[in-house]
C-alpha cells in the first residue's frame, strides 16, 4: 500500500559508514584585482566623501571634512550624494571624481546590503577609475564587507569601522566616533582612512580561487558523525534532517524529467556577493535534506530557479513567502485551509523548508554575522510561509491567472518581506473602511500590502462594498493606504530607498515630492498590492502582510 501524500519519507536505520552528497553550490568565478595608485600625502588634493544615502551616513562624512578642515586644511572635500539609493551604480559621479579629484572616501556602510554596496562601489572606483579609495562602515559589518571584497577579487579593499548605530547621534557623538579608534584593529579612524588613501598595501592581488566544482561527496562517515558534520557547516536550519544518500537523492530525482546536471539557477545572499551556480542533482540534495518527498519536487526547483534567495541578508530580517495555485495543490496533498499557514501539512511544511535550505546551502551560505545580517530574525523562514491559495472557496480569481496564467497551470509566486503584519476580524457595517485604513498604517512602505483573507472575509469584501473582483478590492485599498505627505518623506525607510529614487525623476513618487505638508499622499503603489485567500473559514479572520511579490514561476517547466 502506497503511503499518504502528507507522510515523510521513511528514515531508514543504517549502519557502518554512508556516502552522503555535499549541499553546497558552486561558487561564483573569482578574478583578481588591483588597487589604484596611490598618491604619497593628500596635502593638496581634492578628496571627495560620497554618501550612500543611508540612515545619516551624510552626518557622519560631514565629520570627516570638518576633521580635514581642522588638521588637514590643504586638502579640499566635496561632500557628495549617490544620484539613487545606495543599491545604483553612479557612473556619472564616478567620472566627475577621476577628473576632479584624487582620493575618495565613500560611506556609511551599516546595513546587510548598503555595507555591501558601499564596498562594491568603492571597488569600482579603484579598478575602473583609478581612484584611491576608502570604504567607511561601522563594526558590525566587518566579516560581511570582508566576505564580499573577497568574492569580488579585491580582499585588499581599504576598509575603516566605525562604531554602530550612525543613525540619530548627534554630530558631537558621530565627531568622537571619527576622532576616535576602529573597533576592530584598535588604530585611530582617521590615521586607518589617511593610510588607506596613501599607503599601497602589499600582495594587492592575493585572491581566493574556487574549484567550481564542489565535491558531490562529503568523505563517508557514520550517521552520527554526518549529522555533527552538517550541523558544524552551517548546511542545516539547526533541526535534524534527511541525510542525502545517494539512494534518496536518486529517488528524489525521480520527481522530474530534468538532468542531474543541468543548471537550475543561481542565487546569492546579498547583491554584490557573487552568485553561485547549482544544478538539479544540488537541489535534489536539499529536498531530501528537508524530508520532502519526490512528488514535490517540480514545486521545489521551480522555487530554485527564482533567483530570489528565502536566506536573504537583509538587516531588517525579512523572509520569503511561496503561494501556490493550479491542480498541483491537490496532486500532493497541499493545504489551503485550516491551518494552511502553519505546521500542520507535510507537503507545506517540506517544500517551504526545502526552499530554505536550498538557498542558504546553494548560494555560498547562511551564516549570522557574515551572510545573514537579520537584526531580530525572522521565524517565518523555518518555512518561507509556503501553502496553497483556496481556489474553490475564493470568489474570486486565483492569484496566478491575475499574473498572467492560465487557470489550469500550476504556478509558485514568491513574496518577499514579511516583517509587518496587521490582523482584524471581519468588516463591521459601519467603520469597516475606517478599520481597514488603520491597519494599511501598519505596513512597511518598503514592501507593500498583500491581503490574506479567509472566504469569510473575501465574501464580506462583495457584501460591504461590492469588490466583486480582485482588483476592485485593490482600488480600494489604493485609494485608502493614504497619510500626508510630510509624515511620509520622514519615514527612514522612505528615506533610505525611496526618497533617492524619487530626487532621480522616479514616478510617481518624483511628482508626490511637490505635494504640500498636510496633502495625503498614497503609500503604495497599486501594482505591488496584492490578494490572496486562505483558510478554512473557522471564523473571517484576515491578516495584511507586508509583503512584496517578486516573481511567479510555471511548476509544470520543471516536472
Amino acid at each position: 500500500m502506497n503511503a499518504p501524500l502528507n507522510a515523510p519519507l521513511a528514515v531508514r536505520p543504517t549502519s557502518g559508514l554512508l556516502n552522503v552528497y555535499n549541499p553546497v553550490g558552486f561558487p561564483p568565478k573569482v578574478s583578481a584585482k588591483q588597487l589604484a595608485p596611490r598618491p604619497s600625502s593628500l596635502e593638496g588634493k581634492t578628496v571627495y566623501l560620497v554618501d550612500s544615502r543611508f540612515d545619516d551616513s551624510a552626518e557622519l562624512l560631514k565629520q570627516i571634512v570638518a576633521w580635514f578642515a581642522d588638521n588637514m586644511p590643504s586638502v579640499q572635500t566635496k561632500l557628495v550624494s549617490l544620484a539613487g539609493n545606495y543599491k545604483r551604480d553612479d557612473p556619472e559621479l564616478w567620472e566627475e571624481i577621476r577628473a576632479k579629484g584624487h582620493a575618495a572616501i565613500l560611506g556609511v556602510g551599516h546595513c546587510s546590503t548598503c555595507a555591501p554596496a558601499v564596498s562594491t562601489h568603492a571597488i569600482t572606483l579603484e579598478t575602473k577609475y583609478g581612484v584611491p579609495t576608502a570604504a567607511v562602515h561601522t563594526y558590525k559589518f566587518d566579516r560581511v564587507v570582508r566576505s564580499v571584497t573577497r568574492m569580488a577579487g579585491l580582499p585588499a579593499a581599504p576598509c575603516v569601522f566605525v562604531p554602530q548605530p550612525v543613525m540619530g547621534k548627534s554630530a558631537a557623538e558621530l565627531r568622537a566616533y571619527i576622532d576616535g579608534a576602529d573597533p576592530i584593529t584598535g588604530a585611530p579612524v582617521m590615521r586607518e582612512i589617511l593610510q588607506a588613501l596613501t599607503l599601497q598595501p602589499a600582495n594587492t592581488n592575493d585572491s581566493p580561487s574556487y574549484d567550481r566544482a564542489t565535491p558531490r561527496f562529503v568523505e563517508p562517515a557514520g550517521e552520527d558523525d554526518l549529522h555533527a558534520l552538517f550541523l558544524r557547516n552551517n548546511w542545516t536550519d539547526k533541526l535534524p534532517i534527511v541525510l542525502p544518500t545517494e539512494e534518496r537523492v536518486a529517488a528524489m530525482l525521480a520527481g522530474t524529467k530534468r538532468k542531474p546536471d543541468e543548471i537550475v539557477g543561481r542565487l546569492q545572499p546579498t547583491a554584490n556577493r557573487g552568485l553561485w551556480q547549482f544544478d538539479v542533482e544540488k537541489v535534489a540534495v536539499n529536498a531530501v535534506m528537508a524530508g520532502a518527498r519526490p512528488e514535490y519536487f517540480p514545486v521545489i526547483l521551480a522555487l530554485a530557479s527564482s533567483g530570489v534567495s528565502a536566506r536573504s541578508s537583509t538587516s531588517s530580517s525579512a523572509s520569503a513567502m511561496a503561494l501556490v495555485n493550479g491542480p498541483i495543490r491537490k496532486e500532493i496533498g497541499m493545504n489551503s485551509g485550516i491551518g494552511a499557514l502553519g505546521p500542520y501539512n507535510h507537503a507545506n511544511a517540506a517544500i517551504g523548508r526545502a526552499y530554505g535550505l536550498l538557498s542558504q546551502n546553494l548560494q555560498g551560505g547562511s551564516i549570522p554575522g557574515e551572510t545573514y545580517m537579520g537584526s531580530l530574525g525572522n521565524g517565518y523562514t523555518y518555512s518561507n510561509l509556503t501553502f496553497a491559495e483556496n481556489e474553490e472557496r475564493s470568489p474570486w480569481t486565483p492569484f496566478h491567472v491575475q499574473k498572467g496564467f492560465k487557470s489550469d497551470a500550476d504556478v509558485v509566486s514568491i513574496f518577499h518581506g514579511c516583517r509587518s503584519t496587521s490582523f482584524g476580524l471581519g468588516l463591521r457595517k459601519e467603520s469597516w473602511r475606517e478599520h481597514v485604513r488603520d491597519m494599511l498604517l501598519a505596513v512597511d512602505t518598503v514592501s507593500a500590502p498583500t491581503l490574506m483573507l479567509d472566504p469569510i472575509t473575501a465574501r464580506q469584501f462583495i457584501d460591504r462594498g461590492g469588490f466583486d473582483t480582485k482588483e476592485k478590492v485593490i482600488e480600494f485599498i489604493y485609494e485608502t493606504a493614504k497619510m500626508p505627505a510630510a509624515r511620509y518623506w520622514d519615514m527612514q525607510l522612505v528615506q533610505n530607498y525611496i526618497y533617492p529614487e524619487a530626487t532621480r525623476g522616479a514616478e510617481p513618487r518624483a511628482s508626490q515630492l511637490k505635494a504640500q505638508p498636510e496633502e495625503l499622499i498614497h503609500m503604495f503603489n497599486k501594482k505591488d498590492i496584492n490578494v490572496v485567500v486562505v483558510g478554512g473559514e473557522t471564523n473571517g479572520y484576515w491578516q495584511i502582510m507586508g509583503a512584496k511579490h517578486r516573481t511567479s514561476v510555471a511548476i509544470d517547466d520543471w516536472r
